[in-house]
């Protein structure tokens, strides 16, 4: 069977939040929760609307998702988001046992694969997904714009 929900696809619709995040002046984050095909959580950066330094993308994807799945562990979904998780956030996913984490841009700053250590759960499969050069573009602009 042919389906038109992949990677790609899965990524359009996180970049679709990164974009509200921009929208809102926020730093231009966006994520998805996926299980089945199905997007089980959407989210976008929340940090200044909020005034919560933990309110990133991930953050609330993960509570939208246990929230929605009546659990809190995320076995059996995949988050697509649009940067590469920070240390924050790399840790919350360990604690969900998500099984895949798809990113679309390299966080060279904060992210946490600068780091030698792998802060990931070890049965979750972490990969650089798709829209590479579209997600940091809009990470790009955004910043550029606020100089």
């Amino acid at each position: 069977m042919i389906t038109p929900y992949n990677d790609e696809y899965f990524m359009k619709q996180a970049y679709l939040e990164a974009v509200k995040s921009r929208d809102l002046g926020e730093i231009p984050v966006g994520a998805v929760v996926v299980v089945n095909q199905q997007i089980i959580a959407r989210a976008h950066n929340l940090t200044e609307r909020l005034t919560d330094v933990t309110a990133h993308a991930e953050m609330q994807a993960i509570t939208a998702a246990a929230e929605f799945l009546g659990g809190k562990y995320l076995k059996g979904c995949t988050l697509y988001v649009t940067l590469e998780p920070c240390v924050m956030c790399a840790g919350a996913l360990y604690w969900s046992q998500i099984d895949k984490i798809v990113f679309a841009a390299r966080d060279e700053k904060r992210g946490a694969g600068r780091f030698q250590q792998d802060l990931y759960h070890p049965k979750t499969l972490v990969v650089k997904g798709p829209m590479e050069a579209e997600c940091s573009e809009l990470m790009t602009s955004f910043f550029a714009a606020k100089r």
